[in-house]
């Protein structure tokens, strides 16, 4: 099912536009930080945030006071982005040269969710995401807490993801030039847990931290 529309078509380079759903969930769920773009009193703002997704809609979360999310939640249109950056491509030429990556546009408007059960529930599988298995040994969100943060729904039904894979593209007559070309892939390393100093001795590592490699997907 394709989640594209006039707005989010892509323009530049459209034989890398991409817009099954199957592939914007994946790209989605490779990640969890997004940028939000939005207008408000006639200004460009775009603020880096944590998101996650349930089914087909995306979430993220703040405080309460956030001047975001009290926006969004209003009414006001939002632009989300999510880019993976997945090599560096070294072309012949400087015009040529590019990145390999993955990215997705997503436009809409945000819901607030408005009960506790429904922001632990969202609270819940955003930890579950990062962490599978954390929800069930940490203390819960209070009354207070709860009432001090802001959970933001955005439907996934406007959205389109571009990709560039492969080798550099160079002109014809680039490809006689005696210069190195190809690409240098990236990576996400994670490192080893780091325990925090004031964590009593007799604790140990959960085995989801030891194999920690990622967000689930």
């Amino acid at each position: 099912m394709s989640l594209n529309s006039e707005r989010t078509t892509v323009r530049r380079e459209p034989h890398r536009g991409v817009y099954d759903r199957e592939t914007i969930h994946a790209i989605l769920d490779a990640g969890f930080v997004c940028h939000m773009g939005f207008v408000h009193d006639g200004h460009p703002f775009v603020i880096p945030t944590s998101y996650w997704r349930i089914d087909n809609d995306l979430y993220v979360h703040g405080s309460s006071a956030s001047r975001m999310l009290r926006n969004l939640a209003a009414g006001l249109e939002v632009c989300v982005t999510v880019t993976h950056i997945d090599g560096l491509v070294l072309a012949r030429s400087a015009f040529n040269h590019s990145v390999n990556y993955r990215s997705v546009v997503v436009l809409g408007k945000g819901t607030p969710l408005e009960t506790d059960e429904e922001k632990i529930a969202a609270l819940r599988a955003f930890t579950e995401r990062l962490a599978p298995g954390r929800w069930n040994e940490i203390r819960y969100p209070n009354a207070q807490e709860l009432k001090a943060t802001s959970v933001l729904k955005v439907p996934l039904t406007e959205a389109s993801a571009k990709v560039r894979q492969g080798p550099p593209e160079d002109d014809a007559d680039d490809y006689a030039l005696s210069c190195w070309a190809g690409v240098v892939p990236f990576e996400t390393v994670v490192g080893p847990a780091e325990r925090d100093p004031k964590l009593r001795e007799e604790i140990s590592a959960p085995r989801y931290v030891e194999q920690y490699s990622g967000p689930r997907r």
